[in-house]
């Protein structure tokens, strides 16, 4: 039987290459719209950001984002993550 291979991906901020699952992509639409694509389906550009508060934090800071998406980002979308990311934590704690 062949084993199925694990997707890899790299976080824009550490540069660590983790499995798709560990990540959360960003994506910019071929609209020009930025969201945040919990399938990893969606169609356009992506960066993946490891699902840690100090990784969203430092690629606020260092608008590593605007860089990679080519487009600037507001900081709702940040708001958002760290959200999704507590919001994993807490579930996470509960079992």
């Amino acid at each position: 039987m062949k084993v199925k291979k694990i997707p890899m991906r790299t976080c824009v901020v550490t540069k660590e290459k983790l499995e798709k699952k560990d990540l959360i992509r960003i994506v910019r639409t071929p609209e020009g719209n930025v969201e945040i694509d919990l399938n990893g389906k969606k169609n356009g550009r992506g960066a993946y950001l490891k699902k840690s508060r100090d990784v969203i934090l430092k690629a606020q800071k260092s608008q590593i984002l605007n860089r990679y998406l080519e487009t600037e980002i507001n900081g709702s979308l940040y708001e958002e993550l760290l959200e999704l990311v507590e919001t994993r934590k807490e579930k996470e704690n509960e079992c």
